[in-house]
This record gives C-alpha cells, sequence and structure tokens, in this order.
C-alpha cells in the first residue's frame, strides 16, 4: 500500500512539474510568438548592432535615404545558406540604391559558426551580430530565414518569412524604390 501511495504522489508530482515547464517560455527564438510580430506598415524596431567581426556599429530606425533589407540568419540554417547567394546578387545589383543588413542571431547560433559561414560566402553587405537576442526577439524571429524590407521613411513594407529567389527580390525592391 506505502508502494501504491509514493507512486502515485510521484506521478502527481511529475504532473505538476510537466504543466509548471510547459508553460514556462522556451530560451530560443520560438520563444517569441510571430503573432506579436512588427506588422507590415509599423515603425521598424530602432536598434544598433556591431558588424561581425567589431569595430563599426550600423543603425536601424527612423527615415533613411534609402529602402533597406535586414535579413536574419544563422549558420546552421540550411535555407540561410542557400539565400546568401540570392541576397548577394541583389544587392551587387542594387547597390547604392538599397542598404542591406544580415543580423546574425548569435544568441542562438556561434561566434565561429557565424564567421566561418561568412568566410564561405564572402557577402558583400555588413554582416551584424545580435549576441544578446534582443534584436532578434524584438522583430520576433521565429525561424530563419526572416527578412524584413523596409521603406525610406523607416516603416516596414514587407515580412518575408521563406526562401525567395532572385527574380522575386528584385520585384520587392522595385516596389520599394
Amino acid at each position: 500500500m506505502k508502494k501504491r501511495n509514493a507512486l502515485i504522489l510521484l506521478g502527481a508530482i511529475a504532473a505538476v512539474i510537466a504543466v509548471v515547464v510547459w508553460q514556462l517560455p522556451a530560451d530560443g527564438p520560438q520563444a517569441e510568438s510571430a503573432a506579436t510580430a512588427p506588422l507590415e506598415g509599423e515603425a521598424a524596431p530602432a536598434f544598433s548592432l556591431p558588424i561581425l567581426d567589431g569595430g563599426k556599429v550600423y543603425s536601424v530606425g527612423g527615415e533613411r535615404n534609402k529602402p533597406l533589407i535586414v535579413n536574419f540568419w544563422a549558420s546552421w540554417c540550411g535555407p540561410c545558406e542557400k539565400e546568401f547567394p540570392e541576397l548577394k546578387a541583389l544587392y551587387e545589383k542594387y547597390k547604392g540604391r538599397i542598404d542591406l543588413y544580415a543580423v546574425n542571431a548569435t544568441k542562438y547560433d556561434t561566434l565561429r559558426g557565424a564567421r566561418d559561414f561568412v568566410r564561405e560566402m564572402e557577402p558583400p553587405f555588413p554582416v551584424l551580430v545580435d549576441e544578446d537576442g534582443k534584436v532578434t526577439n524584438a522583430y520576433k524571429v521565429a525561424a530563419f530565414p526572416v527578412s524584413f524590407i523596409i521603406g525610406r521613411d523607416g516603416v516596414i513594407l514587407e515580412r518575408i518569412e521563406r526562401l525567395i529567389g532572385l527574380e522575386e527580390w528584385e520585384q520587392k525592391i522595385k516596389a520599394a524604390l
């Protein structure tokens, strides 16, 4: 009888722990719900982040002289690897007419992984690091890659949560120009 009561008590404790753990937010990009993400037509969340190898800091927020693409990525992300050549080609074609910042979600990645990825991909645009995850969370990034097209007025024109080809990128950029 004592064994049975002990097992019932252990089962009840395990159930309570499971419910409590289930209610806690995850510690990853999925912790933030895309349902509360910045929406098209809203001001892009402002931020300042350093480039991957330190030094210069880039800022987003408010008006600027050209449209901006902010791309969130991680080195372990297969679709990000496929997307980078498209972003490189887009940036080279529209260089001077758009800005593009690739934000590594370093809290969910590693600096070494990010450096290796950048060394291999050789992007012509700034690669920024979000080591504490605050910017990734402010933009409610729940998966990678995610890109935002931000207009000259600092307002989000579009949130792109999928891999798209160069032709579709060009259509979106032409609309933003």
